[in-house]
């Protein structure tokens, strides 16, 4: 008796919420197109799929300004600093092995803290910023990294140096989540590729750490061969000032993000939380600064209906476990999430054995084809990093072709980087040496820079850094799985590159598999 009655109140609430909807809706809802949305979640919350359909047409209608060419700079500042502080830390292992030795004879230390500290630092601000907002890891975490960084530079032995690269590695973890989510979510759908192309100040930071390398490194770094005993600190300054000047740039690029900008809550996700009238005046100032239309009203917007679960608080357990089950709301989102997840692993596992350990590649590729000096390794280092900034570009473009689109981006930039691998293990020249190495470095960034962009467009706003957060978790996990790969392999030999070009040829499937494609689509 108690399950009929429990039934039917089920029921009459059931009927009394439709009634209720359809009044709402009555008169606003007719205007309100979702079939321009990448994913309909109307199924699952209708008055927050209508909601962000209404302020994505606003966005849309208000436009490119100079706000979000501001974003591109500042946001694309956390890509860079990213990219810097992991390279910083992979050329600073083989000097620092060769001045304190390695406690374990096995484990690569450095690069297993940076993985570490990138894991932490994903999961936390990646699974905060669903909850507390985008605001605060874009106005603190670079800070976080430059001090730590400054601080790496003195270290006087292996583990202290480990104990702070693990430190600044989690204040940089989750600073690219943030920053392309944050990006993606006050663009105007005309202009989504420049998300894609936001990867090219990944390859900036790349760029400015190698050829900091190529001045520090080649002039005051212990000779190729010197044993511990022989490498002084005093011969071996190279990291040290490395990290110094990187730490200071970071300082500046943090103090900029604050002066140059007042940061807000991105709409959409004032949107998930149901905080209309904030969100309303973020667009409405943002409309009259910049002398755009907004056809949109707050009456429209309230008069949809309220978000669920928004009554409750953000700390409520019902509201966390919601990040994480509405990854999973419908059979199609639930298929790709595993498969962007899937995608993540793979490239976190290939990313370590290629480019923590191209050093070592450079140099012994060097030996063999009659120079490994200082000098040459780090030139060719740096000409390594310069040539990446064309991936990006490239990725921009096919991002946008048609037939390519995202999915056929990564898959290309899969099949070149697997084929120019398999070819690395051949080289028999320097120039040979330093070309396919180059070229590997661009097409990689091809993928790179695509799945960056891709990932969050095919999240929901709501769930979108939580959703992105396990996905750079895993792409750690993967990481430290490749950086023991590595360790244990000898990472002289061409061995761990057929290892590379493997995974990379699985992720030419894995792309393909992806059910979403989102050239031309509005992201919610």
């Amino acid at each position: 008796m108690v399950d009929t009655a429990d039934s039917k109140l089920a029921a009459s609430i059931e009927v009394e919420k439709a009634a209720n909807l359809a009044n709402n809706y009555s008169d606003s809802s007719d205007s309100i197109d979702l079939e321009k949305e990448l994913i309909n979640t109307s199924e699952v919350d209708d008055v927050l799929a209508r909601k962000m359909a209404l302020v994505n047409s606003a966005i849309d209608e208000i436009g490119m300004t100079p706000f979000q060419w501001k974003l591109f700079f500042l946001n694309g500042f956390g890509y860079a600093v990213d990219s810097l502080l992991i390279v910083c830390q992979s050329i600073a292992q083989p000097a620092v092995t060769q001045e304190f030795g390695n406690p374990s004879k096995y484990i690569a230390g450095v690069a297993l803290a940076s993985q570490v500290g990138l894991l932490v630092g994903a999961a936390f601000w990646g699974f905060s910023a669903d909850v507390i907002g985008r605001k605060l890891a874009f106005n603190s975490s670079l800070f976080i990294c430059a001090a730590f960084v400054i601080i790496a530079g003195g270290m006087p032995n292996y583990i202290s140096f480990c104990a702070m690269v693990a430190i600044y590695s989690a204040g940089a973890g989750g600073n690219y989540i943030l920053d392309a989510t944050n990006f993606l979510e006050f663009l105007p759908v005309t202009h989504s590729w420049l998300v894609t192309f936001l990867a090219v100040w990944w390859a900036v930071g790349y760029t400015i750490t190698g050829l900091l390398a190529w001045a520090f490194m080649s002039n005051y770094s212990c000779a190729p061969d010197a044993t511990v005993a022989e490498c002084t600190r005093a011969d071996n300054m190279g990291w040290r000032y490395l990290h110094f000047t990187c730490g200071a740039l970071v300082l500046v690029l943090s103090v900029l993000r604050l002066v140059a900008i007042k940061m807000v809550h991105t709409p959409k996700w004032l949107t998930s939380q149901n905080r209309d009238e904030e969100l309303y005046r973020i667009l409405v100032d943002l409309a009259k600064k910049y002398r755009r239309p907004l056809s949109l009203t707050l009456e429209k917007l309230q008069s949809q209906g309220r978000v669920l679960h928004t009554e409750k608080s953000v700390w409520s357990a019902l509201r966390l476990k919601s990040h994480f089950a509405g990854l999973f709301s419908t059979r199609r989102l639930a298929y790709s999430t595993v498969m962007i997840v899937i995608n993540w692993l793979i490239i976190g596992t290939v990313s370590p054995l290629y480019f923590v350990f191209l050093p070592y590649y450079l140099q012994s590729r060097g030996a063999d084809t009659g120079d490994d000096s200082n000098y040459t390794t780090w030139r060719n280092y740096a000409i390594n990093q310069v040539a990446g900034l064309v991936g990006p570009v490239i990725a921009g473009v096919l991002i946008e072709t048609r037939y390519v689109g995202r999915r056929g981006t990564l898959a290309v930039g899969a099949a070149i980087t697997t084929a120019l691998q398999f070819g690395y293990t051949q080289i028999k020249t320097p120039v040979q040496n330093v070309g396919v190495s180059a070229a590997i470095t661009a097409a990689s960034n091809i993928y790179y820079g695509t799945i960056y962009a891709y990932t969050p467009e095919i999240l929901p706003s709501a769930h979108r850094a939580t959703g992105y957060g396990i996905c750079v978790v895993l792409n750690r996990v993967g990481g430290i799985v490749g950086v023991l790969v590595g360790s244990y392999a000898n990472v002289e030999t061409v061995v761990p590159l057929w290892i590379c070009g493997a995974l990379f040829g699985t992720l030419i499937i894995t792309s393909l598999l992806l059910p979403f494609e989102s050239m031309g689509k509005r992201s919610v």
